[in-house]
């Protein structure tokens, strides 16, 4: 009986919000664009979308094993698409996403919610890493002649550069940045803690808990199969998102590179700035320009490309993800 209400409130999950994105959308607009997509591409379209979401898989294996004893493959896949349905919905994506997954993981492998948090946070760095450092390696090669691609190389290369001295400017300052957090979140803990208790936490609890969260940062240092993998889960994920845009501009009758398409992915992920689930609009918007500056591609044949994966990509985002949420441990405050 609980496994069916598990899958009752999933479905209920999954499907409003697929309401909710086609409502936004329009229906006519999508069957608009979608209808400029020849017919053999969409099955095609269908089973990268759902690859890339299951590669997806690869790196919370990777990231969270150091956890207690980890997590299966395919407990693995089920998190990686609670953690996609989680992204879609939240406004700032990731950012606010991961502080909500921790929540499970810490559930699951029977270890604390800041242990969670630290290994998932290296897990969505080590990713976006590395996937920028590809898209700038090839941008470098493969556009550099092309006047349009200096601003791609500018961003991505700026992107990385920045993402690594942030990453380590926080790792050698993690004292100071700790004392800070501690000194800044310590009266919150107590006060929130007061609702609840009859002696309050104090600030040696968030202290403690910062303690954990590095540990299981820098103890990534010792284990760089696990960095190898978490980075090349994430170029796979890449490359299969390029994969399907790329049959999709093909199925318009647009053929195109696709290693252009591969350097562009991660380009639309400033678009998570605009506090809007999975956002909708901004990102289509970069997307679609990207395309059409970096492969010369008509500007209807993008926005149909855009429009169709991501009709495809959000849907079973939501409703995959709606089922894996619906199955997670640690929904009662007290699991």
């Amino acid at each position: 009986m609980r496994r069916l209400m598990r899958f009752l409130v999933g479905v209920l999950l999954g499907g409003g919000a697929f309401a909710a994105y086609l409502w936004f959308v329009g229906v006519d607009s999508v069957i608009e664009r979608a209808t400029a997509i020849a017919p053999w591409a969409i099955p095609v379209v269908v089973a990268l979308v759902v690859a890339e979401g299951l590669a997806d898989g690869i790196g919370v294996w990777a990231s969270v094993k150091p956890l207690g004893s980890g997590l299966s493959p395919v407990r693995a896949v089920q998190f990686a698409l609670a953690g996609d349905f989680f992204d879609t919905l939240s406004p700032a994506g990731p950012v606010s996403s991961e502080p909500i997954m921790a929540r499970f993981f810490g559930v699951e492998t029977a270890t604390t919610y800041s242990e969670a948090l630290g290994v998932r946070g290296v897990a969505k760095y080590v990713k976006s890493g590395t996937q920028l450092l590809v898209s700038t390696a090839l941008a470098l090669v493969l556009l550099v002649d092309v006047p349009s691609a200096r601003f791609l190389v500018i961003s991505l290369g700026g992107s990385l550069v920045g993402l690594a001295v942030v990453g380590g400017l926080a790792v050698r300052s993690r004292a100071v940045v700790s004392k800070g957090l501690a000194a800044l979140l310590g009266p919150v803990v107590t006060l929130v803690s007061s609702l609840y208790r009859e002696t309050p936490h104090d600030r040696s609890v968030v202290e403690e808990a910062l303690d954990r969260f590095w540990s299981r940062v820098v103890a990534f240092q010792g284990t760089p199969r696990l960095v190898a993998l978490i980075g090349l889960g994430g170029v796979l994920e890449q490359i299969l998102t390029a994969s399907a845009l790329w049959v999709a501009l093909a199925g318009t009758g647009t053929p195109v590179a696709l290693l252009p398409i591969v350097a562009i992915v991660p380009l639309p992920q400033v678009a998570s700035a605009v506090p809007v689930p999975a956002s909708i609009g901004a990102y289509d918007i970069l997307l679609a320009g990207a395309l059409v500056a970096m492969t010369g591609a008509p500007s209807a044949a993008a926005a149909a490309a855009v429009v169709v994966v991501r009709t495809v990509s959000l849907p079973f985002g939501l409703s995959a993800g709606g089922l894996a949420v619906a199955f997670l441990r640690g929904w009662r405050p007290r699991a």
